[in-house]
């Protein structure tokens, strides 16, 4: 018995331009990208091969003596990260609750609330590291500070859409039966909220954790600084301890936070 297929449905010829069209609008656009840069690439090959032989292999021989060192500034980072995220996923809660429609039932607030968590995500954390510097020092604090409030708006989002989703009809049975708000808040929200709530602020713990990482370069405090020290020194043996740690703490930090999220969710 032969298979019979059906036949393929016919491209209209529309269809087919358009393709060519955005085929040949994407080449261009890449030869008017390389064309335009001034780029000596048989020289950017050459020096990236003198680099590779001689660099790389200093990367992969640490220097374990300054693993004392490494391992503070790490730890550093770590609490830079924390005391961020910790406040970060304490603050996001009123802008959360003030952005969600279902919540706020004010459209006005609703939108400025929306407003401010975009305008938030719109700084990178470099950027609020580098402001916040100005403001307090090249401290650590003012690492916490800007992971702080670049969490806020990533935060304060997805408790919004959480809120946004909750299951009405407790809600509404909560009411049928009199509970007044503070009740409703209380044993009708909280308890769908909080394992969403405490998964998005642990994977956010996971971002800030590779995002302090880079702050010390700006100042802000933790490992990145040792990164600055080790390149302007040229101690590429240290850079590759450096990279170590941090490559194995985050792993470990993800692998844990991914376990307690699936057991939270």
């Amino acid at each position: 018995m032969s298979l019979v297929l059906p036949p393929k449905p016919k491209r209209s010829l529309f269809k087919q331009v358009r393709n060519i069209v955005i085929a040949i609008a994407i080449i261009a656009l890449y030869v008017w990208t390389f064309t335009g840069i001034d780029i000596d690439f048989a020289r950017a090959f050459d020096r990236m091969m003198n680099n590779f032989s001689r660099i790389i292999p200093k990367l992969f021989d640490p220097n374990w003596e300054a693993l004392p060192k490494v391992w503070d500034a790490m730890v550093e980072t770590l609490y830079i990260a924390f005391a961020g995220s910790l406040l970060a996923a304490i603050f996001s809660i009123p802008l959360g609750f003030l952005a969600a429609q279902n919540m706020t039932k004010n459209r006005v607030l609703t939108t400025i609330g929306k407003w401010i968590l975009s305008a938030i995500r719109a700084f990178p954390d470099i950027i609020l590291a580098i402001l916040f510097i100005v403001v307090v020092g090249p401290k650590p604090f003012a690492g916490v500070l800007a992971i702080a409030i670049g969490s806020i708006g990533m935060l304060g989002k997805l408790y919004s859409e959480v809120l946004e989703s909750l299951d009405t009809n407790i809600i509404e049975a909560m009411e049928a039966n009199g509970a007044n708000k503070l009740q409703i808040l209380a044993h009708g929200i909280i308890p769908q909220i909080t394992p969403e709530f405490l998964s998005y602020a642990i994977y956010r713990f996971e971002i800030d954790v590779r995002a302090s990482t880079i702050l010390g370069i700006v100042g802000a405090g933790g490992i990145g600084t040792l990164i600055v020290f080790a390149k302007m020194n040229r101690n590429w043996e240290e850079m590759g301890l450096i990279l170590v740690v941090i490559i194995v703490v985050v792993t470990i930090i993800d692998f844990i936070s991914t376990q307690i999220r699936k057991r939270l969710v």
